[in-house]
């Protein structure tokens, strides 16, 4: 999960090295970047961080990309596989510039197991929902038929009961 399994552009392989060396952490790819269903330039390049500090990785972020910290978001997420409640904060990423979006997902290291448990039984699908998820993407991406609310609950339901697990269990906390 340190590498794709896509290829990205030189650039935003770049990127993400240089971010890592910056935090002097490990960057872990997951979501469709791991997988057939990945849309260059259209699909999120979904990653996690793992930290004994996940403020201070924070702070560097917003400094390394520039964003705000109340773009940050606190969620906790109860994991499927034996229910701990894991807390973390997600931040989207667009850089125009290099043309692509990530989402980063920021977790204290003692979750690091439980998630990446969770993220690899959606890494290799059932054929039907890789080409479930491709086609969802096709009509949502190159001919925009979906608007993204409708899109993102499709793709969700595909990667939970289409597979034969339950719903993902999300509750974003307000950071007021």
């Amino acid at each position: 999960m340190e590498t794709t399994n896509n290829k990205l552009p030189d650039n935003i392989v770049s990127f993400f090295k240089e971010l890592s060396e910056y935090l002097d952490t490990k960057i872990l790819y997951f979501g469709s970047v791991q997988r057939g269903d990945y849309f260059p330039g259209k699909s999120d390049i979904d990653v996690d961080i793992f930290t004994d500090n996940e403020h201070s990785i924070m702070t560097k972020m917003q400094h390394f990309m520039n964003i705000d910290k109340k773009k940050f978001k606190n969620f906790i997420w109860r994991l499927n596989h034996d229910n701990t409640m894991a807390h973390g904060h997600k931040v989207m990423y667009k850089n125009e510039e290099q043309n692509f979006n990530a989402e980063f997902s920021i977790y204290n290291e003692k979750y690091k197991q439980g998630i990446l448990k969770e993220h690899l039984a959606k890494t290799i699908l059932p054929f039907y929902a890789t080409w479930m998820l491709i086609i969802l993407k096709f009509f949502h991406y190159t001919i925009p038929l979906l608007e993204y609310k409708t899109f993102s609950y499709l793709k969700k339901k595909i990667l939970t009961l289409g597979i034969g697990l339950p719903d993902d269990q999300f509750i974003v906390l307000d950071s007021k």
